[in-house]
This record gives C-alpha cells, sequence and structure tokens, in this order.
C-alpha cells in the first residue's frame, strides 16, 4: 500500500529525538495510518496489530461508525464545561449504566477513574475509615495515588513518599485481604482480570470472597475494569463472568474505541457522596468522547461482537493450547475473552521483535508473558494469521533457549 506519510520514519524518529521527551521506549517505526486489526508504517509496510492501542482500540483502528460519529460531532460541538448538559453525554451514561449499573461520572484515562473512585469511597465511608486493600501485581495508573495503588515496587522507584493509607494483598488469597481489612479501611480496590500485571484470572471464588468481606466490613468493593470495560472479556464487562457486582467500577481504555475518555459507575448511593465541588474534570465528558462511546456500544450490539469476541477466543485457545502441548517454555495460557496471556519460562521480551519483523504486534508483560489485546472484531483468518507467526517465533525460541 502506498503511504500517506510526509516523512520517512527516520525523519519522524529525529523530529522527536529533539523535541519529545524520551520517557517512552519507542520502537523505530513510525505507524501512520490504521484500518481494522491492521496499521501501516511511514514506507508503506502492513503489519497485523493484535495490541492495537495498548487496549484502547477496543474496535480496531478507525471503525467506520466510531469515525462518521466523531466527525459529525466536531462539526457540531467539539468541547463545552460540565457547567452545561449535552445530548451525548446523557445518552453515554444510559448506554453504560444500563448494561451495568448506578450512575456515571467521566474523565479522561483509567488513572483518573482510578483517582475518582478512591475519592468517591473515601468521601462515602465514616471519617476515619480511608485505607484501601489493592493487590499485588495489580496496575492501576500513573497518577499518585493511582501509582501508590499499583503493588509493584518497580512503579514507586524515586517517586517516595507515596501516599499514606494503601494495604497491599497477594491476589487470590482471601485470608490475607481478612488480616488487612480493619475498622479502618474503606474500601477494597481489585482489577477482576490482572492486566499489566500477566492475564491473572482470579480463583472462582475469589471475587464473591471480596464482596462478603466488604459487605462484612462495611468498605466498598472497587473494581478497576479499565481493561476488561465494553466487553473486553465477552461480557460488557468483567464482573459479569462472575456474577459479582462493586459498589464503584472504573473505566477506560477502550471505552470510546480509542478516544481518550475515562469514567466511574457506583451505587445510587455511593454515588451520592461526590457532592458539587468535590471532584471534577475539565475535559471528561466532552462531546467529541461521548459521541465516540455511543457510537462503540452501538457497533459492538449491531454487529454482535460479544458473541464474535467469545468465538474468537476460543479460537485462540485452541490454536494456543496445541502450541503449548509441543512447546516446553510455555507455562501456562490465561485467556478470556480478548484477553490473551501467554506465560513462558524464558522472558518474553524478544518475542515482541520477532513478531514485529514479521509484520505481527504483540506485548510482553511482567517479564514472561506475551500479552495480546485484539480487538473485538478480530476475524478467524486473523487469529490464524496471528497464531501461525506466533507458534513461528515461539519454536525459534526454544531452540535458542
Amino acid at each position: 500500500m502506498e503511504s500517506t506519510a510526509t516523512k520517512s520514519s527516520q525523519q519522524t524518529i529525529a523530529q522527536f529525538e529533539q523535541n519529545v521527551i524520551p520517557n517512552y521506549p519507542r520502537y523505530p517505526i513510525c505507524l501512520v495510518r490504521g484500518e481494522g486489526t491492521y496499521v501501516w508504517d511511514a514506507e508503506g509496510n502492513r503489519y497485523l496489530d493484535l495490541f492495537p492501542g495498548w487496549g484502547c482500540n477496543i474496535l480496531g483502528h478507525c471503525p467506520p461508525p466510531v469515525v462518521q460519529a466523531i466527525q459529525e460531532q466536531a462539526s457540531r460541538l467539539i468541547h463545552i464545561p460540565n457547567t452545561w448538559y449535552t445530548e451525548p453525554q446523557g445518552e453515554f451514561a444510559e448506554l453504560l449504566c444500563t448494561r451495568g449499573f448506578g450512575q456515571a461520572f467521566f474523565c479522561n484515562s483509567g488513572a483518573e477513574a482510578v483517582e475518582a473512585a478512591i475519592k468517591l469511597a473515601r468521601l462515602h465511608t465514616p471519617e476515619g475509615r480511608h485505607n484501601i486493600v489493592t493487590f499485588e501485581n495489580g496496575f492501576h495508573g500513573r497518577t499518585f495515588a493511582a501509582v501508590t495503588a499499583t503493588a509493584q515496587p518497580k512503579y514507586h522507584e524515586g517517586l517516595g513518599p507515596l501516599m499514606a493509607g494503601f494495604r497491599y494483598a497477594p491476589f487470590n488469597d482471601l485470608s490475607a485481604v481478612e488480616d488487612l481489612v480493619s475498622d479502618d479501611t474503606c474500601a477494597i480496590l481489585v482489577e477482576p482480570i490482572q492486566g499489566e500485571g500477566g492475564v491473572n484470572i482470579p480463583d472462582e471464588e475469589f471475587l464473591a470472597g471480596l464482596r462478603r468481606i466488604a459487605d462484612e466490613n462495611n468498605c466498598l468493593l472497587i473494581f478497576d475494569e479499565v481493561q476488561t470495560c465494553m466487553g473486553r472479556t465477552g461480557t460488557w464487562f468483567g464482573y459479569q463472568q462472575w456474577g459479582v457486582r462493586p459498589d464503584i467500577l472504573t473505566m477506560a481504555k477502550g471505552i470510546a474505541a480509542g478516544v481518550a475518555c475515562g469514567a466511574i459507575i457506583a451505587d445510587r448511593e455511593v454515588a451520592a457522596s461526590l457532592r458539587p465541588g468535590m471532584h471534577a474534570s475539565t475535559f471528561g465528558g466532552n462531546p467529541l468522547a461521548m459521541a465516540a462511546g455511543v457510537a462503540a456500544v452501538k457497533m459492538i450490539e449491531e454487529q454482535n461482537l460479544l458473541e464474535n469476541c467469545r468465538e474468537m477466543s476460543a479460537r485462540f485457545q485452541s490454536r494456543l493450547e496445541a502450541l503449548k502441548d509441543e512447546l516446553p517454555i510455555i507455562d501456562q495460557l490465561r485467556i478470556r475473552g480478548m484477553m490473551v496471556g501467554i506465560d513462558l519460562s524464558i522472558p518474553a521480551g524478544p518475542a515482541v521483535g520477532k513478531c514485529m519483523e514479521r509484520g505481527v504486534l504483540v506485548n510482553a508483560t511482567h517479564d514472561t508473558v506475551v500479552r495480546l489485546l485484539p480487538p473485538l472484531n478480530v476475524t478467524a483468518e486473523q487469529v490464524d494469521e496471528g497464531c501461525d507467526v506466533l507458534a513461528t517465533v515461539l519454536r525459534e525460541m526454544a531452540d535458542e533457549a
């Protein structure tokens, strides 16, 4: 395909090196266009993107209904403050809450959503109850409260002193949670499936156990569904996989199909504690993001993408189970919907570069896990294309091990 770029990748990289703070490790490629599950670089090379937008592009790149909604909204109203009502925000809130529960507050990112949830938990519970229990290998964001809630020391280096009021428990360990919860606990905060931590899926009774502990101790249960919202697991929200409803739920990433957006939904009684003046977000709920979110929900339903997610998840499971039987370097597969973790006995990092050389984009996390977050509308042919490349790469890595 002919490139749409006005500069080569190297020219763009040189411009970045001069003008952009280098706090991200970047691959030496400038992406210029995307369509569905594929992206193209400045030189016209095509890649199958099985980790689009770090999970934000839940409908792939530039889904036509979302593009059209953004274009139409941009021609009418791009931004106004939340001192006014707008139709798109009300409609998107209704779509989310009727598929979930409660009432919504909108912001711009997952970290902001977690910050809002933390504030709401402290505002709702009696004064003096401020501690929050979170979980090892979790990830909640980069702002100060969110990064403190993230119980991974590597994200804390050089940032101390961190915020007070967080206690850490091992994931899937209910007895440890019971030991940490006390009269000064206001909430338990957990990802239903730990994403960055390696696609860690809870034991069958774990989330129900957290609900019980929260109820017995009169504290709130918060689910961080930044990755698991918007159909990622095959249901609208991850909590619906286990039938355990939280008091507050955070979401972001795929919520607006690639447009920056975050939100919380909370039970009405709890939501009432987020009183005027206690929290706000200047760009939160802006018309562009809301129009994109409305279009995304409608596209998922009209194209039956929750069902496609479940079918393609089973296809990944089948293909990768066969590969696991073949390759001893694959210790474990952890798959739920369009969250795929391939846990290796060797470092997973080299798989990213090797797949990229073969035209497939994946991620490595938590040292040994190859992670995929394909879009809900990935096709069977694309699943097979990606699995074929992964098989070639992992066989090569097994030979080199």
